[in-house]
């Protein structure tokens, strides 16, 4: 058996990240070129995506751009195929693109934003680890990494739909592990709690709501991005070889609050 160490190597691993010029994703897109794999970001602007591929390049990482909208599943597919002509196939898909547009009771939610949610949050994992599963099948197994969140599995107030949106990402993921773990495709869900993203911006903009939130937390503080990316790593690599259909929280205690 190789060194520990040798099993988080993800040399000649090719990884798609969706969702990541930006926040969580651009942090694990980061962590997996960092240990050597050949990572394909998407997002929807060409131009916030070329801004950070210019930024890993010049800290000597090497990342492809290619723009995708996740609502749209012939973005997704082309997204995949021009990966895999590129690179020869996929080994690690992380899916992290996410929205959510309003805060508030689910009375009042608009039914366009919540099938503008679904298809976001829900369907695009649903289409693009469907369309990755054949390919890594042909080399032997892949693993799929889903960003959830502690929301879909405690509600708060106000993000009902997006609780809604992240269960079902979470029922997701053990249905895919369930089905593809024989072809040694695992899939897991990462949890966050609070991360200091553009998503999260309605309440560490607002100090008196990040105190009355972080003094709450046995870790007593919001995380930053790259305090994600560690478990990814995990859950990409060798190291996590038994490890499928799991739900993990990363949300400083958040769950036992």
């Amino acid at each position: 058996m190789a060194k520990m160490i040798d099993q988080f190597n993800l040399t000649g691993k090719v990884a798609i990240v969706t969702g990541a010029s930006k926040g969580i994703g651009a942090a694990i897109a980061k962590g997996l070129a960092e240990q050597g794999a050949q990572v394909v970001i998407c997002s929807r602007k060409q131009e916030a995506l070329d801004t950070y591929v210019s930024q890993m390049a010049a800290e000597g990482l090497q990342l492809v751009g290619i723009e995708c909208n996740v609502s749209d599943e012939a973005q997704i597919k082309n997204l995949v195929d021009k990966t895999v002509v590129q690179f020869g196939g996929v080994d690690i898909l992380v899916n992290c693109a996410a929205t959510n547009p309003m805060f508030g009771p689910v009375e009042q939610m608009e039914p366009t934003l919540f099938d503008k949610m679904m298809a976001v949050n829900v369907k695009s994992i649903f289409t693009a680890a469907n369309l990755c599963v054949p390919h890594m099948r042909k080399r032997g197994g892949g693993s799929i990494i889903n960003i959830s969140s502690v929301e879909g599995l405690k509600p708060s107030p106000g993000l009902g739909v997006y609780s809604v949106t992240k269960a079902a990402v979470n029922m997701l993921t053990k249905v895919q592990a369930k089905e593809w773990g024989s072809d040694n495709i695992r899939s897991n869900s990462i949890c966050p709690g609070l991360v200091k993203t553009k998503l999260s911006a309605g309440i560490w903009k607002n100090a008196a709501l990040l105190q009355a939130f972080t003094e709450k937390l046995p870790i007593a503080k919001m995380a930053m991005p790259e305090e994600m990316v560690g478990l990814a790593l995990y859950l990409a690599s060798d190291a996590s070889s038994y490890t499928t259909g799991g739900i993990f929280n990363t949300d400083g205690g958040y769950m036992l609050s």
